[in-house]
């Protein structure tokens, strides 16, 4: 491999292993919004113990993204200055307007939600996970902005030797951004909805007492599984026609056309399980009864971050060789001077805090699933303080 190739599949490692962090992100805000809102509106306990056991399954996850994506901001200014001498103004723009709006509001309303439980009003506190879920999809908004702007560039003009934005509606309306961005919601759903779907059937084979918990877990994850899943179809689908008119030949390379096919596969069959047999199960509780259904559910949990991942590879790998379209080649973006051994050092250094990253969540993951909701850490109530002794008097 030259630089450059080493450069490219330092951003290919980079991006995917935090890809799989936002998908999770994306899919569980919504769903635990919605089971706090369930419990604020019926006043059923078990709705608030699904919040806390799903809702710390949620952090995890965020609190390790987020440095997955502190490592993505320091490869790109480590390898593809470029980028940034010949797009900075406008491919920063959503990029500044994510992090300053977007990001830093949905930390503030999940610092509120975390520590408010117990404390802020039960609505107060419902409004903080709501918040935290719009602000998620702002931030994903802002990041597909500015992707977008990379496959199709739109709303500028060239001056000397850069881009100068001068439509920045254009960028809001790209024909890139409009189909894309809800199939990346629906991404979301999938994948968080067949996370609770694969952790309740392991709790659920193996006869955990929490019947009636992982049952409503269950059918929680199935209907928005459906929702999920149509969704991300449906746009997939939506974006061929644009995707054939400004790029054509897209997938006709080998890495795009395999991934883009892999990506379909686990998408529709995926779509119709869920709803040709997983949705008419939920009847009388079926689905949670059959014992034998569950080992097929877990195996299927991987399926929708591996289709992400192909996505995602389809989407970037499928314009090469340019990193602006037509604009501006990968080879002309990658910063000058780099060497294969400074590249080579960063590859394993990034791949190697990524991936000790993802594993680490995994883990911690797998094993709040395995302890159950009864050790939710999340939103439990503070020990009271012992009462102190009176002073003898004499």
């Amino acid at each position: 491999m030259d630089v450059l190739d080493l450069a490219r599949l330092q951003f290919a490692v980079t991006g995917s292993l935090h890809f799989l962090f936002v998908v999770l992100t994306l899919g569980l805000a919504p769903l635990v919004a919605i089971m706090q809102t369930r419990h604020v509106i019926s006043g059923k306990p078990v709705f608030e113990r699904m919040t806390r056991f799903w809702g710390q399954i949620y952090v995890t996850n965020y609190a390790l993204g987020v440095f997955t994506g502190l490592v993505m901001e320091f490869q790109f200014g480590l390898s593809w200055s470029g980028l940034s001498d010949f797009a900075g103004a406008v491919f920063g723009a959503p990029l500044a307007i994510e992090t300053l709006v977007a990001f830093f509001l949905e930390s503030t309303f999940l610092g509120l939600w975390i520590f408010g439980w117990n404390r802020l009003p039960k609505k107060l506190h419902l409004a903080c996970i709501w918040l935290v879920t719009l602000t998620a999809y702002a931030s994903a908004f802002w990041i597909m902005v500015a992707n977008s702007f990379l496959q199709h560039p739109v709303g500028t003009v060239q001056q000397g030797d850069h881009l100068v934005l001068t439509d920045f509606g254009a960028l809001l309306t790209n024909p890139s951004l409009v189909m894309a961005f809800p199939h990346v919601i629906g991404a979301g759903l999938f994948a968080g909805s067949f996370l609770i779907i694969g952790g309740s059937a392991y709790q659920l084979f193996r006869r955990t007492p929490e019947q009636e918990f992982f049952r409503r877990s269950l059918r929680t994850g199935v209907v928005w599984a459906f929702i999920g899943t149509t969704l991300a179809v449906g746009f997939g689908y939506a974006q061929f026609g644009f995707v054939r008119d400004v790029q054509p030949g897209k997938f006709d390379g080998a890495v795009p056309g395999s991934a883009l096919a892999t990506m379909i596969t686990i998408g529709q069959l995926t779509q119709f399980a869920v709803m040709l047999v997983l949705l008419p199960l939920l009847f009388r509780n079926l689905l949670a009864r059959f014992r034998w259904v569950h080992p097929v559910l877990m195996i299927m949990t991987p399926l929708p971050f591996i289709a992400a991942i192909m996505g995602w590879l389809a989407r970037e790998v499928g314009r090469q060789p340019w990193l602006v379209y037509g604009e501006l080649s990968v080879g002309d973006a990658m910063s000058p001077g780099l060497t294969k051994g400074m590249v080579t050092l960063s590859l394993v250094a990034f791949a190697g805090v990524l991936g000790l990253l993802a594993v680490v969540d995994y883990l911690l993951i797998a094993r709040t699933v395995r302890r159950g909701p009864a050790r939710a850490d999340l939103g439990a109530a503070e020990p009271a303080e012992p009462s102190p002794t009176p002073a003898l008097v004499l």
